[in-house]
């Protein structure tokens, strides 16, 4: 190579004509290009597995940026096998070339800005906080030596004896500051959240017990309702303990006592929230709705009740919730130490919240308009049903940067925490698109299923893809957060649709079957799809699809695709640690149980069969409040979308005609309980017995044995059966006392809930 001079005089033409400002001008231009295309040349940082770098820290590094450090270093060696030392700047070998961890160029950085640059052969990781140094290293061994974590334990690092890597100069800062997925996966597994740039909990910095709906826990009626029910909310004529009376003063000094008690015992935290309670019964008190009247939103008195609080802990975040009832903007400003958590807890999730819930974005905006300070808490699963298909996922980037576009640097994805259908897949993706929401959607995909599921991965994008393009055919279809997957049986879970998907995941699995880690993946994607077949098969929906078939007896005998189904689908859930079907509680172990019990009563003999039914009092909204689907021969399950049929603030009563007389000495019935959504079990049932359908004999009452109280389980299924000397009747009554709601219950001053399902009768 020729000396810098000779290479100069080589580049550069003199002209005596030229004016020798201009010479000298293009001179140091020349200079410039050929100084900064020495600069811009490629790093080596290892070849044949050795290297002459140093990882240098400065001397007063925090523990935090040794750590990371240390796995910058692990992974350097993991690629090439070369050991890279670490040492602070007093410790410096002159012969080495350095990879600078950390802000050693004094750069006035934004505590979430990363900065990786190359210059003079040397590497720089820098960022504004120690969070930002290690976000910094995860992105330089994903962005530039193209290393992939799927999840805990599935990772992807091409070995490369020699690593060169061509300039650097990468200056990001993500515009989402705290990032958090609702999944076990990042909570669990530290080193995988940091991989992904997420939180360790969902509610970093807040008082671990006053995370959200605080009101009852600074405020419990237990104490306070008794004596007082004036600081409680007025409903009617009554005041219940369901939300607080925000304009009463002596509620305002006792939430003001409970928040500084709280942050005494937790001096650590910084936020606390001051929100309502789950529930919609706020005051309507003289005083509290001509605030709310003024404002022009409930959450009026929620503003100024949290202003006021937020005014006493000036260097703590007073958190409180935009949520159903507040969710639209007051008139009044948060204070600026208020955070304004807003969620989208009713959009429908079959499209982008901008086409299908622009109230919420238009709430958004408004809220942007009064704040800065916006936390928002969005949800990507389906809570009542989380292994159910949930096609959502191709609207997770949209929302995410319909938040980002509106200022909002906090975001809560509320995803199922335990595993939910394509579990991995959901958490991978919306981690990611958190921290940039401008990627390439598809090339993301397409990423995660062949890098997770390998061999399988086309055939499971197939599926995603397949599966979202048939709900966008449907724009009726409302997808709901607590919805079930029966809803869909009409739309994109059809008889076809299923077969269609089923088979996919057949291929998936033949194309993986000698690589039996690859098939345990596989086998837990297709729990949605495999869990929405055996719903529909117990809702009998087609002579394939149902829990009996005819042998060639003939005699009707349980479905052998089903048996063999939910024996796989219990045993891939267990392999997995797979316990909770809902957020409600419900067990994979209580819905194995409750699935062989709808087995074994379609396996009865009933008379009741196909028989006619007559409601004597009027079902409301479910199984299209046909009271035929007492004897349709379909099962419910455990959301009352599921061939439940209901009545709300009322009893049932209904008449079965058995056609002729006949001896019977047994009737059961179905009932449903799910407390948070205000269902029941009914307090009691009695069954009659008529010849003419005038007179009716008493067979049996039988009281509810599990009466409501606040420790009563969330989610169950449970069956009166009556036993009788046997009886020749035709016709059979049922009245299912409704049981009303409880003062304490969060739905207090509403009417409950019965819902009831298949009648059997021999």
């Amino acid at each position: 190579m020729l000396p810098l001079g000779n290479r100069l005089r080589k580049h550069i033409k003199f002209n005596l004509i030229v004016p020798m400002k201009k010479v000298v001008l293009t001179l140091l231009i020349t200079i410039g290009l050929l100084v900064n295309s020495c600069n811009k040349s490629n790093i080596t940082l290892t070849e044949n597995g050795k290297t002459n770098y140093e990882i240098v820290l400065k001397k007063n590094a925090s523990e935090s940026l040794y750590k990371s450090s240390v796995k910058l270093q692990y992974y350097l060696s993991k690629i090439s096998g070369a050991q890279f030392p670490i040492v602070d700047e007093l410790s410096l070998d002159a012969r080495k070339k350095k990879i600078y961890v950390g802000n050693h160029k004094t750069e006035n950085l934004k505590p979430q800005q990363v900065i990786i640059r190359t210059e003079n052969e040397n590497l720089y990781i820098s960022g504004g906080s120690d969070q930002a140094v290690k976000n910094g290293i995860y992105e330089f061994l994903e962005k530039y030596l193209a290393c992939k974590w799927y999840a805990p334990g599935v990772e992807k690092i091409p070995p490369s004896r020699t690593i060169s890597v061509s300039p650097i100069d990468y200056d990001y800062t993500p515009e989402i500051h705290t990032r958090t997925v609702h999944s076990k996966l990042f909570y669990e597994n530290h080193e995988f959240a940091d991989q992904q740039k997420v939180t360790y909990e969902a509610f970093p910095y807040y008082v671990p017990t006053a995370k959200v709906h605080t009101f009852h826990r600074f405020m419990p009626e237990e104490v306070f309702y008794k004596d007082h029910p004036e600081y409680y909310a007025l409903r009617g004529e009554q005041r219940l303990p369901t939300q607080l009376c925000l304009t009463n003063d002596k509620v305002l000094a006792i939430v003001k006592d409970s928040v500084a008690s709280f942050f005494s015992k937790n001096p650590e935290a910084s936020v606390i929230s001051v929100s309502q309670d789950d529930n919609q019964q706020y005051c309507k008190c003289d005083n509290c709705s001509k605030v709310d009247t003024s404002e022009g939103s409930p959450s009026g008195t929620m503003i100024r009740f949290v202003n006021q609080v937020a005014e006493s802990f000036p260097n703590k975040t007073i958190s409180t919730l935009a949520y159903q009832y507040t969710r639209k903007a007051p008139k009044t400003h948060p204070a600026t130490n208020v955070l304004i958590t807003l969620c989208s807890i009713e959009c429908d999730r079959s499209a982008p919240i901008s086409e299908k819930c622009t109230d919420f974005a238009d709430d958004l905006i408004a809220w942007g308009k009064l704040t800065n300070n916006i936390r928002i808490w969005d949800y990507t699963t389906q809570f009542t049903n989380f292994l159910s298909p949930f096609p959502n996922i191709y609207t997770l980037q949209p929302n995410i940067q319909l938040f980002r576009n509106n200022n909002a640097k906090w975001v809560f994805e509320q995803h199922s925490h335990n595993p939910s259908e394509l579990f991995e897949l959901r958490s991978y993706i919306t981690a990611k698109l958190l921290w940039n929401p401008d990627l390439d959607f598809d090339e993301l995909l397409t990423e995660f299923t062949d890098g997770y599921y390998e061999q399988a991965g086309p055939y499971i994008k197939k599926y995603v893809e397949l599966i979202h393009a048939e709900i966008k055919k449907d724009d009726d279809f409302f997808l709901f957060l607590y919805g079930d997957p029966s809803e869909a049986f009409s739309s994109y879970l059809n008889p076809e649709l299923l077969k269609e998907y089923s088979n996919l995941f057949d291929e998936a699995e033949k194309a993986v079957a000698n690589k039996q880690e690859l098939l345990d993946r596989v086998k837990m994607a297709r729990l949605g799809v495999d869990y929405a077949v055996l719903e529909a098969s117990r809702k009998n929906i087609t002579k394939d699809y149902s829990l009996m078939v005819m042998a060639k007896n003939p005699k009707e005998v349980i479905n052998p695709m089903v048996a063999s189904l939910l024996d796989n689908f219990i045993h891939t859930a267990r392999k997995n640690d797979i316990s909770l079907m809902n957020e409600m509680g419900f067990t994979v172990n209580e819905y194995a149980s409750n699935y062989m019990s709808a087995l074994k009563i379609a396996q009865k003999p009933n008379k009741a069969k196909g028989k006619n039914v007559v409601a004597l009092t009027k079902p409301k909204k479910y199984a299209e409040e046909n009271p035929m689907v007492l004897t349709d021969g379909a099962l419910g399950g455990s959301s009352f979308y599921a061939n439940w049929l209901g009545y709300e603030g009322n009893n049932m009563e209904v008449v079965i005609d058995l056609g002729e007389p006949q001896p019977i000495s047994t009737v059961s019935m179905a009932f449903l309980q799910v407390t948070n959504h205000v269902v029941f079990f009914p307090s009691s049932v009695t069954y009659y017995g008529s010849s003419d359908n005038t007179d009716f004999k008493p067979l049996g009452t039988l009281s509810n044995t599990a009466p409501l109280n606040k420790d009563s389980k969330v989610n169950d299924i449970s069956y009166f059966d009556l036993s009788f000397e046997q009886e020749n009747v035709r016709y059979i009554k049922v009245v299912a006392e409704n049981t009303k709601t409880p003062y304490w219950h969060h739905a207090a001053g509403l009417p409950s809930w019965v819902f009831a399902d298949e009648i059997i009768i021999n």
